[in-house]
């Protein structure tokens, strides 16, 4: 009996001395964790990763940006019964216990210790749930399952059950990249809580499981199997719901499918355009904070644009002719619907042309294809009509070629991707705000935006920026420039001998008609008139780079090499006065919680700020003396009195008024590129262009304010109009990124000008008719036969521009025309 009692003694003091370790061990343990916890306060001001949202003007819905989908939800607004099927799938208790469920703990710990298993049923519950998705990693581990339950400890004690209910549901993965159960419920079934149908709820409930493998599109059945045979069970063994209510859901076929949210506006180039500013101006993760940008675009336009674009290419296309199939596919004589669905789906659709796989040929031409989505099509001869061949004719089977719905339900057209490309570029010309820009045929197709980012020769629609220079060295509308032959030698002996469009010539002529006909050795003789150097710096007032600009003669002729965007900013100029407004298009720009942190505050333009009137011509842009070629300078006018002095062109003016006049004090006013008479000249002579010129097919709007000019370029590789109505310039070119031919007589009047109506007709609808009143400073003065408006300062100044044959020059009168 001693030894007995030795040995328990000595038993009980092991015992105790383990004891005493282990809880030494387990004391450290829990100071070495807890210390490391983080402070669960953060959970009451997390920020959610949520998409960033771009909307046109009217608020439509443009795009979506983000890794993630996620719509936070408040706890008010789920509905009890999708709570209930939470509970009943992930933690039935959850508002009666302290956030912990030893049973399922223990029972965690037992199978890591006993199993080779790495991931076991660990009985965590919501709590453990929001720790572990919020501070640790998903490890399975001794130390990371007691960080867990410390930390779920800690969040009860800081926060109430809604609280962590509310945070489970908003950050739990569902999917698809759907992130909480509000975006959840959006993609997997369109629908918002309070709309979800039992069975849909229980489905949701199932996903966090298994959000990858086994959500309602990846893998339907096993979806099915875990919503019926656990969460509906569950929740009827809970009475949550009836067995007969659950027996029903049961019933109801699984039926999610992917649900985006509805693009109300296509404007994919203005999107990503709006996507790289805003990480421009606020880093990478702004498309994960929420915000939500207001643009300047008018969606009525930009869906115009859209259109006009796509069917002006189209036309295009249709003058070129057929160039056969796309793509060919060798399929097996027993290929079904199935397998030619799957070659069309490896191809993306662009702008409305749907890409089809042709199954079978029929004898009245007709043709039988099947689209990506296993649709069925039977397309008859009439199918292809602008080809003037039935579709038997151009295709064989196994060619993968393009389809697009016509104007009635059941018809379907014959097409093929364009061979040329456009862009459309539309802004506000007082504000510079962009209503509308397409940057090609299709975003999909090739994301190069053509109308910020291609460089192409603007031919003869440069030439109103050429005159407007002119102008401002006293020329005016009436001038007579000869349309004659002219050749020029450069230093190395190299002439030049420019060339009318279609050859011919017309002798002496007055600039408005120069302009209206387009006649390019006018153009020539008036900037050699002028001065290369003094054209640069002048033109590079609408807002063009200097560098851009070709230092010699061929800039006359549109040579130099401007995007779309900056040609229809200067053709703002014109528009409104001679302002150089910026172009811009987010308005505003609010945050997660509706706080506005920007609002864009324009320079708008300002007209009789310093441009026009008795205001003196810009010192920057005096030049002393007046070329007029080789006749001799005419002799300075009469003195005159000093007029006020004029706001020098690139200087911010002053906002026209004062706060106490009733103006807004924040106003800003852009500043000042070329004389308001300059600008009043050339819209009266561009309106010129529309009602008697190139630009002739522009009438067909019956407005009297619409102008512009047409451009072409060498063989027919850019085609171009830009002009204006109303409030709005609006530039449309057409090309080819190759920079091959667009074809003979592909002119500007041909292949861009009527885009540019067809867009303008929509856009100009119910818009005020724009005025074109001469500013003051200027009279009504007939000159050379005819009568034109002319600054006041030039009638002392004026005389006939009238050139003699020329001589030949010497080698030092000789310079760089290439």
């Amino acid at each position: 009996m001693p030894r007995f009692r030795r040995w328990l003694r000595w038993l009980l003091a092991l015992f105790s001395a383990l004891a005493l370790a282990g809880a030494i061990a387990a004391g450290a343990l829990y100071y070495v964790i807890s210390s490391k916890l983080p402070d669960v306060q953060t959970l009451r001001g997390v920020e959610l990763q949520e998409p960033m949202y771009v909307h046109a003007a009217d608020g439509k819905l443009m795009a979506v940006f983000g890794e993630t989908r996620r719509y936070p939800v408040q706890i008010e607004d789920v509905p009890e019964r999708l709570k209930q099927a939470f509970l009943a799938t992930e933690d039935a208790r959850f508002y009666e216990h302290g956030g912990v469920d030893y049973k399922g703990i223990a029972r965690a710990f037992w199978l890591l210790a006993t199993t080779d298993a790495k991931r076991v049923p660990g009985g965590s519950t919501i709590t453990q749930q929001v720790a572990r998705q919020f501070f640790l990693s998903s490890e399975y581990s001794y130390t990371r399952k007691l960080a867990e339950i410390l930390l779920a400890r800690k969040i009860e004690r800081e926060l109430s059950k809604d609280e962590i209910f509310e945070l489970y549901l908003n950050k739990s993965f569902f999917g698809n990249r759907a992130y909480g159960i509000g975006a959840a419920a959006e993609y997997y079934y369109g629908k918002k809580l309070d709309a979800l149908d039992l069975d849909e709820m229980a489905s949701l409930a199932g996903i966090p499981k298994f959000p990858s493998s086994g959500n309602p599109i990846s893998n339907p059945e096993r979806a099915r199997q875990r919503r019926d045979n656990y969460v509906l069970q569950r929740m009827a063994e809970l009475g949550f719901v009836s067995q007969a209510e659950a027996d029903a859901a049961k019933a109801v076929p699984m039926h999610a499918s992917p649900h985006e949210p509805p693009i109300e506006v296509n404007a994919p180039y203005v999107a990503e355009m709006v996507r790289q500013e805003m990480i421009a101006r606020h880093g990478g993760d702004v498309l994960n904070k929420g915000y939500r940008v207001t643009t300047t675009i008018d969606s009525r336009m930009q869906e115009a644009a859209n259109t006009a674009i796509r069917d002006g290419l189209l036309l295009y296309d249709h003058r070129r002719g057929w160039r056969g199939a796309e793509q060919h596919f060798e399929l097996a004589a027993d290929a079904d619907a199935t397998v030619l669905a799957r070659h069309a789906a490896g191809v993306s659709a662009q702008s409305g042309l749907l890409p089809a796989v042709v199954s079978a040929l029929h004898a009245d031409g007709g043709i039988d294809v099947v689209l990506a989505d296993r649709t069925e099509l039977v397309l008859p001869a009439a199918s292809s009509r602008w080809t003037n061949r039935p579709p038997a004719k151009l295709v064989k089977r196994g060619d993968l070629i393009r389809v697009r719905r016509g104007a009635k339900d059941d018809e379907w057209l014959i097409e093929q991707l364009p061979a040329g490309q456009a862009a459309l570029v539309s802004l506000d010309a007082d504000s510079g705000a962009l209503r509308a820009l397409v940057g090609g045929f299709s975003f999909a197709g090739n994301k190069f935006n053509r109308a910020t980012q291609a460089r192409r020769q603007p031919g003869s629609s440069f030439k109103p920026f050429l005159y407007a220079a002119a102008f401002d060295k006293g020329f005016n509308p009436a001038s007579i420039v000869l349309d004659a032959p002219v050749v020029f030698r450069d230093r190395r002996g190299k002439t030049w001998e420019p060339k009318n469009d279609g050859g011919g010539f017309r002798g002496p002529m007055r600039l408005r008609e120069a302009l209206v006909q387009s006649r390019n050795l006018v153009s020539v003789r008036l900037l050699d008139s002028i001065g290369v150097d003094f054209a640069r710096k002048y033109i590079s007032q609408f807002g063009f780079q200097e560098a851009e600009l070709p230092p010699n003669l061929s800039m006359s002729l549109g040579t130099a090499s401007l995007t779309p965007l900056s040609v229809a900013r200067g053709y703002a100029v014109f528009l409104n006065g001679g302002s150089r407004v910026e172009t811009w298009m987010i308005d505003e720009v609010v945050d997660r919680d509706g706080t506005v942190v920007f609002k864009e505050n324009p320079a708008l333009a300002c007209r009789g700020c310093g441009g026009g009137g008795t205001a003196a011509t810009p010192a920057s842009q005096v030049v002393d003396g007046f070329n007029f070629g080789a006749e001799a300078a005419p002799a300075p006018p009469p003195a005159r009195p000093e007029a006020p002095p004029a706001t020098a062109p690139g200087d911010d003016a002053p906002a026209a008024g004062t706060a106490e006049g009733g103006a807004d004090p924040e106003a800003r006013t852009a500043p000042r590129a070329i004389d308001e008479r300059t600008a009043y000249q050339l819209v009266s002579m561009m309106r010129d262009v529309v009602q008697r010129g190139t630009g002739g097919a522009a009438r067909a709007l019956g407005r009297a304010d619409v102008g512009g000019k047409t451009g072409s370029t060498n063989d027919h590789r850019d085609a171009w109009f830009s002009g204006f109505g109303s409030t709005l310039a609006t530039t449309v070119w057409v090309g080819r990124d190759d920079f091959r031919s667009l074809g003979y007589r592909e002119y500007g009047g041909r292949a861009a000008l009527p885009i540019w109506i067809d867009y303008m007709r929509t856009a100009l609808k119910d818009a005020p008719i724009a005025t074109n009143e001469p500013p003051a400073g200027m009279v009504e003065a007939t000159l050379n036969g005819a009568t034109e408006w002319i600054k006041v300062e030039d009638l002392d100044r004026m005389q006939e521009f009238d050139f003699d044959p020329q001589d030949a020059q010497s080698d030092d009168a000789a310079f760089d025309i290439f």
